[in-house]
């Protein structure tokens, strides 16, 4: 199974740890932020050989087993140039949506490593 290759730690010794943040508790229909940082004590390199190539955020409801997908989000300069190494431009591996729950539940976080594979996170949500 793929799930036996997904990879997660303690984000604060990790740099390859989506970690998830948002309000813990939320009001019911009104939308609020997630952020979701690979990185985020540790930092995580971004250069054309070593890097996040895209972060999936995902939201299973308290009373279900079916995930449902909030947003892919592509990483795609990670300081490449046609000269080779140390383009003009490098994605930072952090992303920001906005989102309404109707329901209690938990969030996933996954990012991809082009070296390293899968990791995730996860993160309670309760609505009020």
């Amino acid at each position: 199974m793929l799930s036996d290759y997904v990879q997660s730690a303690d984000w604060k010794n990790e740099k390859h740890i989506p970690v998830i943040l948002c309000p813990d508790c939320v009001q019911a229909s009104e939308p609020f932020e997630i952020e979701v940082a690979v990185g985020k004590e540790i930092p995580h390199p971004n250069t054309p050989t070593h890097f996040i190539a895209w972060i999936a955020l995902h939201f299973v409801p308290a009373d279900s087993h079916v995930s449902i997908e909030l947003g892919r989000f592509e990483m795609s300069a990670h300081g490449a140039s046609a000269s080779g190494d140390g383009g003009p431009a490098i994605t930072q591996s952090k992303i920001k949506c906005s989102v309404a729950l109707q329901k209690p539940g938990k969030l996933f976080a996954t990012a991809y490593c082009n070296i390293h594979g899968l990791w995730t996170s996860e993160k309670s949500v309760s609505v009020r």
